[in-house]
């Protein structure tokens, strides 16, 4: 009889690689996640810099001793998607990294236990129940970690409120309170060595608030503000934070696709509590496909709006393009999305750039061309065929505050609301029915003359690089059309495939590019 035996430790450096900050700041934020997933109000966290502890106390709901004993399981978890922001414990499991015990104590009614845990080698992690240490005075979750290194950050207190307030930003900004109270109906507070975390608003030279209104509430679905500098930002507060439920997830104007022409001057945040649904699966970033994909994607769009029109006022709005865009650029670019659609059976990877997959891409209804403005509809939309999916109605994705019905917050169903018709999400427009907007890969050109690369893919665009001296050759030579198809290759490559076989996927791209002009042209499009 055999047994599976798994390399715990290694197990566990891969699941550290998944986030991009530094261990440290992963085990905090994610302890933090878990407490606030679990309603605590109250979080403290205590230093020790003799015994090298750190012991963070939650007054959330508890455990009772079933749940203990299987929260030491690596991939147990008791989540809702859509409904937390911390992933299956991991912050827990992290810090067996670190530390020399991981001691756990939790109280539910007359439930009081708890545990110490440690890593003894690779494969093993043993754990066993201790006298409770009283960490928790009435209900609530107390962890203490005893670290290997005494001069851990995570003994800093300096750190500890640092890291909080970088990721947390949002709970600690009164300007927050309105958009959070949904959530969290009791004010969070947070203590560091004795020492609340006092609320602070972002004081700038130049503020400005936005608010994303979706769903025909009066209420706005998300708030955030955009502040200006004279001087260039440090460089962690540069780019517009997004968040949901209080959590930073993404940071900086590549999410975004739209960037100022002084980008280390402008700085924001904006908080998405409807976004927890569209959350990966460690939640530290948003899928861009199927029905949460195309929640992420409208209220982006939505956000790209906001935001670019405050950068036009201003004046500080990058032109899409300085030099007109090429004539052969738009049939290439179908050319290429033919391409992607013949590659993604054979790599599944490229998916998310693929319009024509059932669920996907292809059903956003963002209309054509230039003006999105009733991106309301879409998400309505979205979230009412996905509630239908799952035998829920439209009250999941909304706060308490906004469920109960009152004519302030919901108004009756217009009939121009958009319906689903054979699997179609159509919008209403005057004078007819509206087109779906596209969504797949889009070709957009920068100036990079310090980079070697053709291209750079950014969410679905692939931005050519025509500061490379091979684009100015080709310019010159009049093959254009080949060196972007070449840097669309180069681009997706690392999406699609491991390093070892982006050659091959190149040769297949340029290869099955170059059959698209031996193929019959497509059938024209209908009169109506």
């Amino acid at each position: 009889m055999g047994e599976t035996r798994v390399d715990l430790h290694h197990l566990l450096e891969d699941l550290r690689d998944a986030y991009p900050g530094s261990l440290e700041e992963t085990i905090l934020t994610e302890i933090m996640a878990n407490s606030l997933d679990s309603g605590a109000h109250r979080i403290t966290l205590s230093v020790d810099s003799e015994q090298a502890t750190l012991t963070v106390v939650g007054n959330g709901s508890g455990m009772q001793r079933r749940e203990l004993a299987r929260y030491h399981d690596i991939a147990a978890t008791s989540k809702v998607r859509g409904q937390g922001i911390g992933f299956a414990g991991v912050g827990i499991k992290l810090s067996l990294l670190v530390c020399e015990e991981v001691l756990t104590e939790t109280q539910r009614g007359k439930s009081h236990v708890a545990t110490c845990w440690h890593l003894s080698s690779r494969h093993r992690a043993p754990w066993k129940w201790v006298p409770p240490p009283n960490l928790v005075a009435e209900q609530g979750t107390a962890i203490r970690l005893k670290l290997h290194n005494a001069l851990s950050p995570l003994l800093d207190a300096g750190f500890l409120e640092g890291s909080i307030r970088r990721h947390y930003q949002p709970l600690l900004d009164p300007s927050f309170d309105q958009v959070l109270a949904a959530h969290y109906p009791r004010e969070v507070r947070i203590q560091v060595n004795g020492l609340l975390l006092e609320k602070q608003p972002w004081v700038a030279q130049e503020r400005a608030p936005l608010e994303i209104r979706l769903m025909r509430k009066r209420k706005p679905s998300a708030i955030g503000y955009l502040i200006r500098e004279h001087l260039p930002l440090p460089e962690e507060q540069q780019g517009l934070a997004i968040s949901t439920f209080g959590k930073v997830i993404k940071r900086g104007w590549d999410w975004l696709g739209v960037v100022p022409t002084t980008p280390d001057r402008i700085s924001g945040l904006i908080e998405v509590p409807p976004l927890a649904v569209c959350l990966t699966l460690n939640k530290g970033d948003f899928i861009r496909v199927g029905s949460r994909g195309g929640i992420y994607l409208a209220y982006r769009k939505a956000i790209q709006e906001v935001v670019s029109h405050q950068l036009s006022a201003w004046g500080d709005a990058r032109e899409s393009s300085e030099e007109p865009r090429p004539r052969m650029l738009r049939p290439l670019e179908r050319e290429l999305e033919q391409v992607l659609e013949d590659l993604s059976e054979e790599y599944p990877l490229l998916g998310s750039l693929v319009e024509r997959r059932a669920g996907g891409q292809k059903r956003l209804p963002l209309g054509t061309g230039g003006d999105v403005s009733d991106a309301r509809a879409v998400v309505t939309t979205l979230l009412t065929a996905r509630a239908e999916e799952e035998g829920q109605g439209l009250d999941q994705h909304v706060g308490p505050s906004e469920r109960e019905g009152s004519s302030e917050t919901q108004e009756p169903k217009s009939l121009e609301e958009p319906e689903l018709t054979e699997g179609k999400t159509l919008l209403p427009e005057k004078g007819g029915q509206r087109r779906p907007a596209r969504y797949g890969l889009n070709i957009q050109f920068e100036d990079r003359p310090d980079d070697e690369e053709l291209g750079r893919l950014v969410e679905s665009t692939v931005l050519v690089n025509q500061a490379h001296p091979a684009y100015r050759r080709a310019v010159v030579s009049r093959s254009v059309g080949y060196h972007i198809a070449l840097a669309v290759a180069m681009s997706l490559a690392p999406l699609a495939v491991e390093p070892a076989q982006e050659h091959a996927f190149i040769t297949t791209f340029l290869s099955r590019w170059g059959e698209a002009l031996e193929q019959p042209k497509g059938h024209k499009r209908r009169k109506r």
